[in-house]
């Protein structure tokens, strides 16, 4: 009786593992974000986004200050269904005035400026961002992301993280 190898080789279970890897990997390189973002970009399929994202009733010592150092930074770290999108544009901060609305005794609705703005100061603006984005069946893909109105989104600046609501989505130029 001589040992001799076998011509023929069998896979066992341990060969079928790294084979299932090996597709895995190849599948999670054709359907990477980051790839089809660069897909999107080479072929020209990118735009220019506009998105509108308001931010309501944070707290800040110094509204005013911060809205100038917001609007002098000119970028913010974008943050998507708590997935980091990176930097984007500030085109401008628009502040948002506190109005308080209350019923009069003849039935009549009267809007005048908080007066309590003063005592509770805080930070409502509107920031205008763009960024590059493309158009799919879901919305618009930004970051990633497909973001639409209403998406709750993150801003971080320098000395700042606010939560925000996306309220404008435009597609092109603005």
């Amino acid at each position: 009786m001589t040992d001799q190898p076998s011509a023929a080789r069998s896979f066992n279970l341990v060969d079928l593992g790294a084979a299932v890897a090996v597709l895995l990997a190849v599948g999670g390189v054709i359907w990477s974000p980051k790839l089809s973002s660069a897909v999107a970009s080479a072929t020209g399929n990118e735009q220019l986004v506009t998105v509108s994202v308001d931010v309501r009733g944070e707290p800040a010592a110094d509204p005013a200050a911060l809205l100038e150092s917001a609007t002098k930074e000119g970028k913010v770290a974008l943050v998507i269904r708590n997935q980091p999108h990176g930097s984007v544009t500030v085109e401008r901060i628009i502040p948002l005035p506190r109005r308080i609305s209350t019923l009069t005794p003849d039935g009549k609705l009267v809007s005048a400026p908080d007066p309590n703005q003063k005592n509770f100061s805080t930070f409502d603006g509107r920031y205008i961002l763009h960024g590059q984005g493309r158009k799919s069946a879901g919305g618009v893909v930004f970051g990633n992301q497909t973001i639409k109105i209403g998406a709750p989104v993150e801003l971080e600046g320098s000395n700042y993280r606010f939560n925000g609501t996306v309220t404008d989505l435009k597609l092109g130029a603005s």
